[in-house]
C-alpha cells in the first residue's frame, strides 16, 4: 500500500511539482494550501508523513505543528522554509518536526529525506521513552528539552537526533557508518569525521569531563557506544 503524504504548501507551482514527483516515487499525495485547511485535514485523516511549509496563509506551519502535537498527532513532519536561521530550525524541532528543508531544494534530496524518516520512525516510536535520564542530564522527548543539573541545554537538530539514536541503542556498539545512515539518513554528509565532530559536541554539552567521557564512549577502530 502506498504511503500517504499530506503536503501543506501555498505555492501552486511547488504543489504541482512535488505532487507529480512524489506520485511518481510511489506515494499518495494530498495537499492543502493554507494552515487551517492543512490542520483540519491532518486531524481528520491518517497520514504517514506531513510536508509542511512554515510561511502559510491563515496559520503558519509552526502553529499547525504545535496544534497537532498538542492533540497527540505524532505524524512525522518535514518543514519547508525559505528561511535558514538556526532559531527557526530549533523551534521546528522543539515543536516536534523530524527534519527541515530550506528552499530552494532538490526534489531528489527531499525524496531521500522522506525515505530516511519513514524508515526510522516506526522503530523510534517503539524504542524511544517519553523521558530519559543519565547522570545529571534529563531528556524530555515529548518537549524536545534537555537539561543538565537543572540548566537548559541547547542542542542543534542533528545533535538532538544523534542523542536520540544513542539512547534508543544504549549499550550497543555503533559504527560511524551506522550513525551516518541512521541520523543523517542520506548521502549528503558521507564523511565519517562528521560523526566524530557531533559526538564531540555532545560530550562538551553533556559530559562532566569531556576529555574523559563517561557516557559517549569511543570504541577504537569501530565507532561509539552510549552507556548512560
Amino acid at each position: 500500500m502506498s504511503k500517504r503524504i499530506l503536503l501543506i504548501e501555498d505555492e501552486a507551482d511547488l504543489v504541482l511539482t512535488l505532487t507529480d514527483f512524489l506520485t511518481n516515487e510511489g506515494y499518495l499525495v494530498l495537499s492543502a494550501t493554507d494552515g487551517d485547511a492543512g490542520l483540519a485535514y491532518a486531524l481528520q485523516e491518517s497520514f504517514d508523513l506531513l510536508i509542511l511549509d512554515v510561511m502559510l496563509p491563515r496559520k503558519n506551519g509552526f502553529d499547525v505543528l504545535r496544534d497537532l502535537r498538542q492533540k497527540d498527532v505524532q505524524t512525522p513532519a518535514i518543514m519547508l522554509t525559505a528561511r535558514g536561521q538556526v532559531l527557526d530550525r530549533v523551534l521546528g524541532l522543539k515543536l516536534g518536526a523530524d527534519d527541515y528543508v530550506t528552499k530552494p531544494f532538490d526534489s531528489i534530496e527531499l525524496a531521500a529525506r522522506i525515505e530516511a524518516i519513514l524508515r526510522r520512525i516506526p522503530a523510534a516510536k517503539s524504542a524511544r521513552p517519553d523521558r530519559y535520564s543519565f547522570g545529571d542530564v534529563r531528556v524530555d522527548f515529548q518537549r524536545a528539552e534537555i537539561t543538565r543539573d537543572g540548566q537548559a541545554i541547547e542542542l542543534s537538530p542533528r545533535e538532538y537526533y544523534l542523542l536520540w539514536h544513542f539512547i534508543e541503542h544504549r549499550e550497543r556498539i555503533l559504527s560511524r557508518d551506522d550513525l551516518l545512515d541512521a541520523v543523517w539518513g542520506y548521502d549528503a554528509m558521507p564523511v565519517t569525521r562528521t560523526v566524530d565532530v557531533h559526538v564531540g559536541q555532545l560530550r562538551q554539552k553533556l559530559e562532566r569531563n569531556p576529555r574523559q567521557p563517561e557516557y559517549f564512549i569511543t570504541i577504537h577502530g569501530i565507532g561509539y557506544k552510549f552507556v548512560g
